[in-house]
């Protein structure tokens, strides 16, 4: 049997119609609202920190000279998909 993380009540407020969303989503994918509601939390967070965590090396690699002119980047692109400026 797996362990489950411990988990926390939390209160959200929010419009009837998101609710409205999320019980139809939850009775189409037989699920519960709480399930719904966690994997939607999880998405946010996850693609959230992933791009916070793209920004911060972009930031340490602009920090460390490791960066290139726009017009290079746009020339390499336009080349691999043969596009003509």
């Amino acid at each position: 049997m797996s362990q489950e993380s411990p988990t926390e009540p939390i209160t959200v407020r929010t419009a009837k119609e998101i609710v409205s969303q999320i019980d139809a989503l939850a009775a189409a994918t037989d699920r519960s609202r709480n399930y719904i509601v966690n994997l939607a939390l999880r998405q946010y967070l996850d693609a959230n920190n992933w791009q916070i965590e793209r920004i911060e090396d972009g930031i340490a690699a602009a920090r460390a000279g490791r960066v290139r002119l726009a017009e290079d980047v746009f020339a390499d692109i336009a080349a691999k998909y043969g596009w003509k400026g």
